[in-house]
């Protein structure tokens, strides 16, 4: 098994001798780094807002935010379990392209539906994780050389069947995927059982944790921070439905984001991934199959990759043989400002996609004060050192 970087073997710390004081106090940590994420939204919010009169505020502006999002995000919460098992894919973003000129090719030029379209172009990203996940996890070649190949030959293979042109024509049940709102009524309904669902989750975790005889927060501090949530999903809802309503990508994302949160949660594959990240020889010890884990990751995250692709190609109603370009240091920069850590075995998917929205955000506000692209690369390039570094100081403590 062969990790983007060495791993140590940690040292086991027994807890028989903690205090039953510092036991409890590990359940009322301040988590300093989802609050400094929230705080750098609302900074930027701030700022863009000012300078820009208060459009960037706009119901409207807002809704193209979080459509541009989508794509990075669906590829932030697969790449945060490929960052979290120790490795790394550099070719999400000629994935992207491949799998939406895919997509685009099937319904352009061949006739295809739009499903059996979508269907291709998925099971086209899944196939391509596999054939690099075997490359990676039974052939021992670092997943940073593996995927930097497949950068260069799957933008290749689109220059190929595309032959350099940019494919259009698509239908539009196609072109809604990436471009339609529900029906506000339905937004409405979806807020609130959101909310519902956050209250019931807390109340579970709740009663369990008493169960195990494990000491709960106090119930102000979480039913605080649910009152809180929900108040920012119905005003998302209320601010959005005051446009065209809740767009599609982003619905996309939350069912997505939240299908892998109980994945890495809650499941049994979470926790191997999690292991596998953290100390690849303890878990190898402890009878995890790594090469078979592995080589799961990085089919989801082909099949992400090809998820986003049809989002991309449905947004543009179009295919380009240079779409997703960059898109794969866009989803690890959301990754790692997100808190997942480079090293493996940390990282979470709701910092994943607030890394992403930070991202869109900056480019969102910068093109709507007319400042030059020039300065977009700059300033986000210096964003992603601040954040490394940042993790890194939070490893060395």
């Amino acid at each position: 098994m062969c990790h983007w970087r060495e791993k140590t073997v940690s040292s086991q710390v027994s807890t028989t001798n903690i205090k039953p004081q510092a036991k409890m106090s590990v359940g009322f940590k301040f988590d300093l780094q989802s609050y400094t994420l929230i705080i750098a939204l609302v900074v930027i919010a701030i700022i863009f807002g000012f300078f820009t009169g208060g459009d960037f505020l706009s119901s409207r502006n807002l809704s193209n935010l979080f459509t541009q999002m989508a794509v990075i995000s669906v590829l932030a919460v697969g790449m945060t379990l490929v960052i979290v098992a120790g490795h790394i894919d550099l070719s999400v973003g000629s994935i992207v392209g491949l799998t939406g000129g895919i997509a685009a090719i099937l319904q352009g030029w061949m006739g295809w539906n739009t499903v059996a379209s979508i269907v291709a172009a998925l099971v086209a990203g899944a196939i391509i994780g596999l054939w690099q996940g075997w490359w990676t996890a039974y052939r021992n070649v670092p997943s940073f050389i593996v995927t930097l190949g497949g950068m260069l030959i799957f933008r290749g293979v689109l220059l190929g069947l595309s032959k350099g042109q940019t494919i259009s024509g698509l239908s539009n049940s196609f072109g809604e995927i990436g471009s339609s709102f529900l029906p506000y009524i339905v937004g409405w309904i979806l807020a609130f059982i959101g909310v519902v669902l956050l209250f019931f989750s807390k109340a579970r975790s709740r009663a369990k944790r008493q169960t195990l005889g494990l000491i709960n927060p106090a119930l102000g501090i979480d039913y605080g921070r649910i009152i809180a949530y929900s108040v920012c999903i119905l005003f998302l809802t209320y601010m959005l439905n005051r446009y065209l309503g809740i767009p599609l990508p982003l619905l996309i994302v939350v069912v997505l984001a939240g299908i892998f949160m109980f994945t890495s949660n809650k499941t049994s594959f979470g926790r191997y991934i999690y292991a596998i990240g953290g100390n690849v020889e303890a878990a190898a010890l402890s009878g995890i199959n790594i090469k078979r884990n592995i080589l799961y990751v990085f089919v989801l995250m082909g099949a992400l990759a090809g998820v986003a692709g049809v989002l991309l190609t449905s947004r543009l109603n179009a295919a380009t043989t240079d779409a997703g370009s960059s898109y794969e240091l866009d989803a690890i920069a959301a990754c790692v400002i997100g808190g997942t850590s480079l090293m493996g075995g940390k990282g979470n998917i709701v910092g994943a996609i607030i890394g992403a929205l930070i991202m869109t955000s900056i480019d969102n506000g910068m093109s709507m004060m007319n400042i030059e692209a020039f300065w977009q690369y700059i300033v986000k390039g210096m964003i992603l050192i601040l954040a490394v570094w940042m993790d890194i100081s939070n490893q060395k403590k």
